[in-house]
């Protein structure tokens, strides 16, 4: 039964991950655009579609390395929130590895742009702290037996009654 409450958790954990690092990607792909004050406010609901597209994107793309992640996390109850932001990057370097053409000729990335790496970079950190707050704080705490309360101490014997007979 807990495994079961445990993987509620974990899908809540990636759902607010995945929030979180599809709104550092939106904000920062978006940055120059949004620096600019000369040309007025955005329209927060072309916004609020954005970072929805946003959302959809980190999720869609990473799921396997992230579930990968979880997996090895709780497989060894690694707690840690650096674990957590380590494991974060390197699943936003694999989802930007991901997208990029890779030549098998000559093992190398064609078009790697740095600022996008980093990017996805960072929202892979974020992300993985995000989750850490979220889920990642108890992993493999499912697989612990409840604890067991200590024993109350022994109550003292009630005194006897006093008799006041008159």
């Amino acid at each position: 039964m807990a495994l079961i409450g445990r993987l509620f958790v974990i899908a809540i954990g990636f759902l607010f991950a995945s929030i979180a690092a599809g709104m550092v990607v939106v904000g920062m792909l978006l940055f120059p655009e949004l620096s600019q004050i000369a040309d007025g406010p955005i329209d927060p609901d072309a916004l609020n579609i954005i970072m929805g597209f946003g959302f959809i994107f980190v999720s869609g793309f990473a799921l396997l390395p992230a579930l990968v992640v979880v997996l090895i996390t709780e497989a060894f109850s690694i707690r840690s929130a650096l674990a957590y932001a380590i494991g974060g990057a390197l699943v936003g370097v694999a989802c930007y590895l991901g997208l990029v053409p890779f030549d098998p000729a000559t093992l190398h990335f064609d078009g790697i742009i740095r600022r996008h790496l980093e990017i996805m970079t960072g929202a892979g950190i974020v992300g993985g702290m995000v989750y850490w707050l979220v889920a990642g704080r108890n992993a493999g705490a499912w697989r612990d037996p409840p604890r067991r309360r200590a024993p109350l101490p022994p109550s003292q014997p009630a005194p006897p009654p006093v008799n006041r007979a008159p």
